[in-house]
């Protein structure tokens, strides 16, 4: 493994980890992510097919062209982990779409011929509100502490990679 792999190796286990965990959460923990948590994994997504065709394609100074877009996903995605926690701690307003205080559910509504329409009207999970956290930070905070990390990773790797010196 040459040195010029290592950090796509690292990324792809990076991105992958956190997409893996936010999946656990959601299917074993039960948690269900909001529009914003969803929104936080596309990048992801792209970082983990950019590291794969790295893996694949790229040698030497070109695995810079994975490198550096990888960074750019990896940035995106924490500056929405931000913004994500920003509206879970309500130091600014989040979209309305989630955002908003969910009504009450009425189960003597509920009848055979409206538990689909009730279902497809149900609101997304709510954005403001902190399902999970670990040492008072919450899966958004999380997501962007450590995106941010493997941005700054990602961006020192590929300017390494195109042989120009990090300062």
């Amino acid at each position: 493994m040459t040195a010029g792999r290592t950090p796509l190796i690292l990324l792809l286990l990076g991105s992958g980890g956190l997409l893996l965990g936010a999946l656990g959460f959601q299917y074993l923990g039960g948690l269900a992510p909001c529009p914003l948590c969803h929104v936080q994994r596309w990048p992801h997504i792209a970082v983990v097919a950019l590291a794969l065709i790295g893996l694949a394609a790229l040698r030497g100074r070109r695995t810079a062209f994975a490198l550096l877009p990888i960074a750019a996903a990896l940035a995106i995605t924490a500056g929405y982990g931000v913004y994500h926690a920003g509206v879970e701690y309500a130091w600014w307003t989040g979209p309305g779409a989630c955002s908003a205080a969910a009504g009450g559910f009425d189960p003597s509504k509920v009848t055979t011929g409206n538990l689909k329409d009730m279902i497809g009207a149900a609101p997304p999970a709510r954005c403001d509100a902190v399902p999970w956290s670990l040492a008072g930070i919450s899966m958004a905070g999380w997501n962007a502490l450590i995106s941010a990390a493997l941005a700054g990773f990602a961006l020192l790797a590929g300017l390494r990679a195109l042989g120009t010196p990090a300062r």
